[in-house]
């Protein structure tokens, strides 16, 4: 994989994963735009730099995060992940059969913005404004919502916040807290994808995604500086989309969805 389209996908990982848009369909588009094949590398390499997304939660709410005196809170996590857990691993080969349909996954994106555009109205008023307000059972409802973005297009983090508010989590609270459980859903969807599953079943070159990425010291540094750059932009972005998202809220970035959702439908119907 050339290293500047590399690094152009690890940016667009790093500015979506965290917001309401579906990182997943911008980082397929923004591939399909450049001209790149479909390789089982490229789809490794999209969900891999996704640890470089991770750390960037993990370094700017550190304090949470290595609070050992609120055990409650890993409880909350753990019970919350477990629903993408094991959906997602059953529901596995359906998801990555989506990954290549342009057309589905744009469909979808606009669907999302619609939905975006009344958020506001359907959730004005919050009585939870902090993680510690979230019970374990709300907590593992938030994590039920979150399985909605297996299907691309979606958005994990719109899925997860909208999810939050529906149990009466204010805007900051839920887009908090759909930060906080990225991490072990997107290390639990990294490690699986990079370290167990094997890519290219049934085929004469079978091979797993860290052999890939330790085949050659092209694929290391690919590898290595996505990482970088995805944690470097997604550091960024997400103390950017806390303010936005109390100041705006979800409309603008329902607009923003229908909008270019729109445009690659044109696109993906008409030229390619």
């Amino acid at each position: 994989m050339d290293l500047i389209k590399a690094i152009i996908i690890a940016i667009i990982e790093g500015l979506t994963e965290y917001l309401p848009i579906s990182s997943t369909a911008h980082m397929g588009f923004t591939a399909s735009l450049m001209g790149m094949q479909e390789t089982e590398f490229l789809k490794m390499f999209q969900v891999s730099i996704q640890f470089g997304a991770i750390l960037s939660v993990v370094v700017a709410y550190w304090k949470k995060f290595f609070d050992f005196s609120n055990l409650k809170f890993y409880y909350k996590l753990t019970f919350a992940v477990v629903p993408a857990l094991v959906l997602g691993y059953f529901l596995d080969d359906k998801i990555e059969a989506v990954l290549g349909n342009q057309i589905a996954i744009s469909t979808v994106l606009v669907l999302g913005g619609v939905v975006l555009l009344f958020a506001d109205q359907w959730f004005k008023n919050p009585v939870i404004h902090d993680e510690k307000g979230i019970s374990i059972k709300k907590a593992v409802t938030i994590g039920f919502w979150q399985c909605l973005a297996m299907m691309p297009g979606t958005s994990r983090s719109a899925a997860s916040i909208i999810g939050g508010m529906t149990q009466g989590l204010s805007r900051k609270a839920a887009a908090e807290f759909s930060f906080f459980l990225a991490v072990p859903t997107m290390l639990a969807v990294t490690v699986y994808s990079v370290f167990v599953k094997t890519w290219g079943k049934g085929t004469p070159n079978e091979s797993k995604g860290y052999e890939m990425i330790f085949s050659s010291s092209e694929n290391i540094t690919v590898f290595v500086v996505g990482n970088i750059v995805a944690f470097i932009v997604a550091l960024i972005a997400i103390k950017s989309f806390i303010g936005l998202l109390n100041k705006y809220g979800f409309k603008p970035w329902g607009w923003y969805r229908i909008i270019v959702g729109i445009g690659l439908l044109v696109y993906f119907y008409w030229f390619k």
